[in-house]
């Protein structure tokens, strides 16, 4: 009996060590995670504004803002790893994080799509090009000069929708952190930088500063102190260019010149093969772009239809 006595001893010995343990860990995660995540983001950030400050141009170019774009599935898989870290897996979630999170991926997609839309607007403008650029080929310099016009964006606001709209003072606890609030701070951080990034596509793909301004000024203070430095950069040269991409004026350009030399009778097969040239590069950066938002859009959506199916199979 002595014996049965000692060993029921150790063995909640063992238990009471285990799930101190096993609570001391969950508790080091939970403080460790948050800032973990917004290491990643920093260093994302980081490599961003070095690659800004080191490239040629100070007018945005097509590879910078697909690197901006190259942000957000970076910042998702950390927000993934968090919540694993965290031992927070979807089968866990509470109502409100399921929502937060279904509400983020379905702004996630309508932007993907409006993305879509502008690279397909431009994709259009490159073929009227193209066009144009054929009939100087076929020695129809007249009817060619009517069709060889400049890239024309399509300026235009945001939906209201599509704001960004963290509460960062929601989960906030005062006596402790939970998996809940930690999740939801992440998300903040998560959604403003996507919208972030969103907002430097879309005044690129338009040629319009306004996307950018109006997605800045619905940051939270949670985004605003993680890109403060870039952003201020990226606001700069931004406002002073009109948002205009650097591909796009140099195409545009080429037009002109090439239309000018046309106009005055010149022989115009350098203006054409430049402009030939420059097409070729922007087809090619246009359809890259393209292929990593699809990407995106379709990781997303797979995520959210597991969501959704696991809850359909809980309620079974």
């Amino acid at each position: 009996m002595v014996l049965l006595l000692q060993k029921i001893d150790k063995l909640y010995s063992k238990l009471e060590n285990y799930h101190h343990h096993s609570h001391n860990h969950q508790s080091q995660a939970l403080s460790s995670s948050p800032e973990a995540f917004q290491t990643l983001v920093s260093n994302a950030l980081n490599k961003l504004l070095s690659s800004a400050k080191s490239a040629e141009s100070k007018v945005p170019s097509f590879p910078w803002i697909q690197q901006c774009f190259e942000l957000i599935p970076i910042i998702n898989n950390g927000f993934a790893k968090l919540a694993v870290a965290i031992d927070y897996p979807m089968t866990k979630w509470e109502a409100d994080s399921v929502e937060e999170y279904l509400q983020y991926t379905l702004k996630l997609l309508e932007l993907c799509n409006s993305i879509t839309r502008s690279l397909s607007h431009l994709g259009k403008e490159r073929m009227s090009l193209s066009h144009g650029l054929s009939l100087v080929e076929s020695s129809s310099p007249s009817l060619a000069v009517e069709r060889l016009r400049q890239i024309q964006v399509q300026p235009k606001s945001l939906s209201k929708d599509f704001r960004f709209q963290g509460n960062e003072e929601h989960g906030k606890e005062r006596f402790s952190i939970t998996k809940r609030s930690v999740f939801h701070q992440a998300l903040v951080v998560m959604e403003g930088m996507v919208f972030w990034v969103y907002g430097i596509l879309m005044t690129g793909l338009v040629g319009d500063s306004k996307p950018y301004l109006e997605m800045r000024k619905s940051g939270g203070r949670l985004v605003s102190s993680l890109i403060s430095g870039l952003d201020l950069s990226v606001g700069e040269v931004i406002v002073e260019n009109k948002g205009m991409l650097k591909e796009v004026i140099e195409i545009n350009d080429s037009v002109a010149a090439l239309v000018s030399a046309i106009g005055i009778g010149q022989k115009s097969k350098a203006e054409a093969d430049e402009l030939q040239r420059r097409l070729e590069m922007f087809e090619r950066l246009v359809e890259d772009l393209g292929k990593e938002v699809d990407c995106v859009f379709n990781n997303v959506l797979a995520g959210r239809n597991q969501l959704l199916n696991g809850f359909q199979h809980q309620k079974q």
